[in-house]
């Protein structure tokens, strides 16, 4: 009788990949965490009555390093989180920041006037507010008697 080798998380890894392929399905595509190395900002959008607000966190990223795209219902955030550089030899007992490329494309609840937003970066956050289009604006409408 041969003996064979226990892995005592390969259960884990196959229920991970089983509910990630029940995510693709039901949402129509992969979800935003996918992969280990992946880097991406953790993001807030809310509606307000005259703009779409939206905002990720981006600790340690320069504005230079940061490029805001906005279309008529998606925005999308590219950058880099960059890797400080150090030149002392360093041995690290635990390293859980992620450095990286990102994109990420955020739909928009609303119609929006792209045209018109802007982007703010401060204390690692980065607040883009883009102005409701007209026809998204809600209208209070007088009753007749």
């Amino acid at each position: 009788m041969a003996l064979a080798r226990w892995e005592p998380f390969e259960g884990l890894t196959s229920l991970r990949r089983d509910m990630d392929r029940l995510f693709e399905d039901f949402m129509g595509r992969a979800p935003s965490h996918v992969g280990e190395g992946t880097v991406e900002p953790a993001v807030e959008v809310s509606d307000t009555p005259e703009a779409v607000v939206v905002k990720a966190q981006m600790p340690g990223v320069s504005k230079d390093h940061i490029q805001v795209d906005v279309t008529d219902d998606v925005l999308t955030l590219k950058g880099e989180m960059k890797e400080e550089e150090t030149k002392e030899e360093k041995h690290y007992y635990r390293r859980e920041f992620r450095y990286g490329a990102f994109a990420r494309s955020i739909p928009l609840p609303a119609a929006v006037q792209s045209d018109q937003a802007t982007a703010q970066l401060k204390e690692g956050i980065l607040e883009v507010r883009i102005p409701k289009s007209e026809k998204s604006k809600a209208k209070q409408i007088p009753i007749q008697t």
